[in-house]
C-alpha cells in the first residue's frame, strides 16, 4: 500500500499553499538528514519545539518568516533555498506529480492513506521513489495505460480492499425500502421504479429512439439534469431499464451530485464519477437483489448434493432476468455474510466472427490473482468452462455450467460456475459471466455438491503463452513466455554449477 500511496501524494491536497508547505516539509527533512539530525537535534539548534517542526515537515504548518530565517541559519542555507519551491535532483520530478491534474483525482481517504506518512516515504528515500515512479510511468506508457483503464484499476483496488461490501449503502437500500413500502417478494417493476422517480424525485422519463441520432444508438441511457429528464433507449429490454432506473434512485437516495449523465460511458470528468457511479450501480443491485433472501435461498442452493446448472438459473430467474447482476451482487454478499472469502468474477466476451476473447470486467476478494485479465494480447484458456460456453452458445440460448478448475502452475483450485448469453444490446457479442471460489477447508464444507459426479475437474491454464500443459487439445499459441522462463532458469543453473565446480578446483 506504501508503494500505491507515494503515487498518489497529492491526491489530497488541493490547493496551491498545500503544495508550497508540502515542498517546504521535504525540503526542510531533507536538509536535518543530510547532517544525520534528529527532530530534538534540530529542536536544540533553532529553539524551535520538536512537535512544531514534525508538523511543519508532515507539511501541516508553514513557518513565519524569522522561524525560517532560524532554520535557514541553523542548517547552513539561505533563506531564499529554503523557500524556494524548486526541488534538487533527488526530488525534482516529483513536481510534476504534485502538481498533476492527473494524480489529485483519487482521494487517499479511501485506502486509509494520510499525506503525512507519504511525504515520509518520499524523504526518507527520495532517489528510490523516484526511480520507482520513473520505472511505473515508463510501464504505462509502454502498455498505453491511458487515463480510463487507470481509474479503473483504483477502483477495482478500492473494491477488493473493502471485500466489494458496502454496508452503509446495504442499510440505505433497506431503509429506503421501508420508507416506500416496496413489496420486495416481488419483481420490482419499472413502472414502480418510474413512478418513484416522478413523484419523489421529480424527474420525466422517456423511451426515445436513439438510432435516429445516429452513433448515439450505441447508448442505454441519457440524462439531462438540467430539466431532470432521463431519455432511455427502446431497444431497452426489461431487466436493462429496470437497472438504469434504479440505478437513477440510487444517486438521488445517496446524494451523489457529480456522476455521469451517459450509460454506457462516453467521456468522464473526474474519478468521483467513476466511484459515484459504483456506488449507485451497488445500490441498484441491493435494490433488485434484496440481501435477507438472497443468503437464504443462496445458503440452500450450496447446500444441494449435486450439481444441476438448472438449479442454479432457477436461482439466478427467481430474483432477475439479468444473469451478471445476479453473479455480481453474490461478490457482495458471499464474503461478508457466508464467510466464502476467497473468490472472483470475471465477465468475457466475444464478438460476432471472431474467436477472440476479452475479460470486460475483473474482481479478486482473495490473494491469487489467477485468472487475470492480460494486456498483452494473449489467449485466454480455452479450457475455462466461461470460454467452452461462449464457444458453444446458440442463438438465443442461456447456458450455465461449472467445473473445478485447477491451475497447475499456480497449485490451486477453484469451483467456477459460470452462465453465457447473447449480449442483448450489441451487435451480436457473446458474454460469459463467472464467479469462482477457490477450494479450501472452508469453502470446501461450504458446498454441498463439491463432489457431485456432474462437477468435472479440469487442468488449467491463465493464458496459452504461459501455460505448461503439455497435451493440451485446445491450445491456441506455443507456451513463449513459459520457455523464456524455463531458458533463463536453465542458464541460472548452468551458472551455479560452474561456479560450485571452480570452487572444488580451487
Amino acid at each position: 500500500m506504501q508503494i500505491i500511496a507515494v503515487i498518489y501524494l497529492y491526491l489530497s491536497m488541493n490547493s496551491e499553499s498545500d503544495f508550497i508547505k508540502t515542498v517546504f516539509g521535504l525540503k526542510l527533512k531533507q536538509l536535518r538528514q543530510k547532517k544525520n539530525w534528529s527532530l530534538q537535534d534540530l529542536a536544540v539548534k533553532t529553539g524551535l519545539s520538536k512537535s512544531y517542526l514534525n508538523e511543519i515537515e508532515n507539511g501541516k504548518k508553514y513557518p513565519k518568516h524569522d522561524k525560517i530565517i532560524q532554520l535557514s541559519e541553523s542548517l547552513s542555507c539561505t533563506f531564499d533555498e529554503l523557500v524556494s519551491t524548486k526541488l534538487d535532483k533527488s526530488l525534482a520530478p516529483f513536481n510534476e506529480i504534485l502538481q498533476s491534474d492527473f494524480f489529485k483525482e483519487v482521494p487517499l481517504d479511501l485506502f486509509g492513506i494520510s499525506k503525512n506518512n507519504l511525504i515520509s516515504i518520499i524523504s526518507d528515500a527520495p532517489k528510490k521513489v523516484t526511480a520507482f515512479i520513473n520505472a511505473l510511468i515508463e510501464i504505462s506508457q509502454n502498455y498505453n495505460l491511458g487515463k480510463e483503464r487507470f481509474y479503473f484499476a483504483v477502483l477495482r483496488s478500492f473494491q477488493e480492499l473493502y471485500d466489494n461490501y458496502f454496508p452503509e449503502i446495504e442499510q440505505k437500500t433497506i431503509a429506503f425500502i421501508k420508507e416506500n413500502g416496496l413489496d420486495i417478494n416481488k419483481d420490482l417493476r419499472a413502472s414502480v421504479l418510474e413512478t418513484i422517480l416522478a413523484e419523489k424525485f421529480h424527474y420525466t422519463i422517456k423511451s426515445e429512439d436513439f438510432e435516429q441520432f445516429g452513433t448515439l444508438d450505441h447508448l442505454r441511457s441519457l440524462f439531462i439534469p438540467e430539466q431532470k429528464l432521463l431519455l432511455l433507449n427502446q431497444k431497452l429490454e426489461k431487466d436493462q431499464r429496470t437497472f438504469i432506473l434504479a440505478k437513477e434512485i440510487g444517486f438521488n437516495v445517496l446524494e451523489l451530485k457529480i456522476r455521469p449523465n451517459t450509460y454506457s460511458w462516453l467521456d468522464f470528468g473526474s474519478f468521483e464519477e467513476i466511484l459515484n457511479n459504483f456506488y449507485a450501480s451497488y445500490f441498484a443491485g441491493a435494490l433488485l437483489i434484496p440481501k435477507e433472501q438472497t443468503l437464504e435461498k443462496t445458503s440452500e442452493f450450496l447446500l444441494e448434493h449435486a450439481w444441476e446448472p438448472k438449479s442454479f438459473e432457477a436461482l439466478i430467474e427467481s430474483f432477475t432476468d439479468s444473469p451478471e447482476t445476479f453473479y455480481y451482487r453474490l461478490t457482495n454478499l458471499l464474503s461478508s455474510e457466508l464467510g466464502i472469502k476467497d473468490l472472483f468474477y470475471l465477465c468475457l466476451v466475444k464478438k460476432k466472427n471472431s474467436d477472440k476473447i476479452q475479460i470486460l470486467k475483473e474482481l479478486h476478494l482473495n490473494h491469487q490473482q489467477a485468472p487475470h485479465a492480460n494486456a498483452m494480447n494473449e489467449h485466454y484458456c480455452r479450457r475455462w468452462i466461461a470460454v467452452k460456453n461462449l464457444h458453444h452458445l446458440k442463438e438465443n440460448e442461456t447456458l450455465t455450467d461449472a467445473q473445478i478448475s485447477h491451475y497447475k502452475d499456480q497449485g490451486v483450485s477453484y469451483l467456477v460456475i459460470s452462465t453465457s448469453q447473447k449480449n442483448p444490446f450489441s451487435d451480436g457479442s457473446n458474454r460469459s459471466y463467472c464467479l469462482g471460489i477457490l477450494l479450501n477447508t472452508q469453502t470446501i464444507k461450504k458446498i454441498g455438491f463439491i463432489k457431485s459426479p456432474t462437477l468435472k475437474t479440469i487442468n488449467v491454464g491463465v493464458t496459452c503463452e504461459s501455460c505448461s500443459i503439455a497435451d493440451c487439445e485446445v491450445r491456441q499459441a506455443p507456451p513463449v513466455r513459459l520457455e523464456k522462463e524455463h531458458f533463463n532458469l536453465s542458464m541460472k543453473n548452468a551458472i551455479e554449477k560452474v561456479r560450485k565446480q571452480l570452487l572444488v578446483d580451487n
